[in-house]
């Protein structure tokens, strides 16, 4: 390999380290970037012993939702049809037995509907 002219030979080729989150391959490019930011900041933060329940991210994808709607999946959250994949998803808590998270852009003004991803 040739780096600003001079010649390495130990490095047989450069790594990748963008992969997407959703399909896991390889990114071409600036990624595209999805934060998941709460509407009301908590009011402690959360001690350094504790894991927060929600990973804000930046996860980063390719620039089709296919893949963003592929990770939600695998994740387990839910989507809300009324909303889109944006770059800023807002995390709802789904009451029931186990916790669940619906993600959403949270632009639209009516309730929720939320689907499997």
């Amino acid at each position: 390999m040739e780096i600003m002219g001079v010649q390495i030979r130990t490095i047989v080729h450069d790594n990748v380290a963008r992969r997407c989150d959703g399909c896991l391959d390889v990114i071409d490019g600036t990624p595209w970037r999805v934060n998941l930011l709460d509407i009301v900041a908590a009011e402690s933060p959360v001690a350094w012993t504790d894991r927060p329940t929600v990973n804000p991210g930046p996860f980063q994808f390719h620039g089709d939702p296919v893949c963003v709607r592929r990770w939600m999946s695998a994740k387990g959250h839910l989507f809300c049809r009324r909303g889109e994949v944006r770059e800023i998803m807002r995390p709802i808590a789904i009451p029931g037995e186990d916790l669940r998270w619906g993600l959403c852009d949270g632009i639209h003004r009516d309730d929720h509907e939320f689907v499997p991803a």
